[in-house]
């Protein structure tokens, strides 16, 4: 009797033994890696992960959306597949919109990882160029292209099966372009934007034009930091920031975009980010003029930084964290555009401080140097939106450069604006 109870009890306790083993391995299996995704530095294409038995590559941030009806016969596994909050079920696939340096930088940068790549070009000439020769006809012609970038002329093939895309038009001509592929982008698709500045007709961001263009029901996220298209190419260490409201799409992109000599860092303070890209280019035009003026080190490092103050003061003022002012995104990116060799801004500063009109060095320029319209653009948004006394007091350097932009002011004539300006606190905001 006593070995009958012995057994029925011993098989009562490995019954539930099994019963509880059954149930820790549903729990794993639900707790799937698909959000925890750690990619390879490698230059080779990233790793799969595993999502309930699907591999797919990374995870594909969606706003909510209203699914369409799916058929009975249509089994489990490609229900999954399909549904918009589930990873793609297909290999990574990277869209840039815009041929220009920036564009073809980051094209490189993707492409070294072995992510299929198509850059969206307005000429056929080019697209043929890129894709037979391995680089573009005009800009940095000497740099070879990764044979996985493609090149084409045409917007559905190019964004119909993108997982997704990034962005790198100059602002002032992003509404007018966006216009012309807004019903070719997918609904889920996200939207990683290079671009950087204030739109002259609207006083927006790049944030509020994609969202105007687009629509609010997508993610979007913003690229920032000092970063050389050249440097990129040429794989010279390279340190961005990409921020977004969604931090899930900043991560993934940050996996997707990150290698041995491109590192990036993610923040949700898009404002800041903002911020910081649109006012280092009108710093860095003025910076320009110290130098065309002949000025020395110290003054322009003492612009520079009271350039730097301004930002802070209006970053802040907008809703931006200070952190993210002296991040990469703003005093970073201002000390790469005052100081690199390679800025536009900076260029079209100097050449302003050497005595040649606006007008003049626009007509010979090849590419846009964002500041210059962002400089008349910033000055009326300060005044529509900062509220208080004296606005020109607190931002003389902002407002100088557009003054001289505009005609009104000769470089050297601002120079001695800001050098006779009352002796104050350093910064008048912490008289506490």
């Amino acid at each position: 009797m006593r070995e009958i109870t012995y057994t029925w009890h011993h098989a009562l306790l490995v019954g539930r033994l099994l019963i509880g083993l059954v149930v820790l391995l549903a729990n794993i299996s639900c707790s799937s890696e698909a959000f925890s995704f750690h990619p390879s530095r490698s230059n080779t294409q990233p790793r799969l992960r595993s999502s309930n038995n699907n591999h797919v590559l990374y995870h594909r941030p969606t706003i909510s959306t209203n699914r369409s009806s799916r058929s009975s016969s249509t089994n489990a596994l490609h229900m999954k597949a399909n549904n918009n909050n589930a990873p793609p079920p297909y290999p990574v696939r990277v869209t840039v919109m815009g041929g220009g340096n920036f564009g073809l930088a980051l094209a490189t940068v993707v492409a070294k990882k072995g992510v299929p790549t198509t850059l969206l070009v307005r000429s056929d000439d080019v697209a043929t160029e890129i894709n037979e020769n391995h680089r573009h006809p005009r800009y940095m012609t000497d740099i070879c292209l990764p044979r996985t970038v493609r090149a084409t002329t045409n917007k559905k093939s190019a964004l119909s099966d993108a997982t997704y895309i990034i962005h790198a038009v100059p602002v002032q001509y992003t509404r007018e372009f966006l216009d012309t592929v807004k019903d070719d982008i997918p609904s889920s698709v996200p939207v990683l934007s290079a671009s950087k500045g204030i739109e002259t007709s609207s006083l927006g961001f790049m944030a509020d034009i994609l969202k105007e263009c687009l629509g609010e029901d997508r993610s979007y996220a913003f690229l920032s930091g000092p970063s050389f298209a050249r440097e990129i190419c040429e794989g010279v260490a390279t340190a961005v920031v990409i921020a977004s409201e969604d931090l899930m799409l900043a991560d993934d992109l940050a996996d997707l975009m990150a290698g041995e000599d491109f590192a990036v860092f993610t923040s949700r303070d898009v404002i800041g980010v903002e911020v910081g890209g649109a006012v280092k280019n009108v710093i860095a035009i003025a910076a320009g003029m110290c130098e065309g003026l002949g000025l020395g080190t110290n003054a322009m490092s003492g612009l520079v930084t009271r350039g730097c103050g301004e930002m802070r003061r209006l970053g802040i003022y907008l809703g931006a964290r200070p952190s993210t002012i002296s991040g990469l995104s703003g005093v970073g990116d201002t000390f790469g555009t005052c100081f690199g060799p390679l800025s536009r801004n900076r260029k079209f500063g100097y050449r302003l401080g050497k005595g040649e009109t606006p007008e003049e060095i626009r007509a010979s320029m090849t590419e846009v140097a964002e500041g210059v319209d962002t400089s008349i653009a910033l000055v009326k948004m300060i005044k529509e939106r900062c509220k208080g006394y004296r606005l020109d007091l607190k931002y003389p350097i902002l407002f100088g450069v557009a003054e001289i932009i505009e005609g009104n002011m000769k470089p050297l004539e601002g120079l001695q604006g800001l050098m006779s300006f009352p002796t104050r606190m350093e910064n008048y905001d912490e008289r506490f």
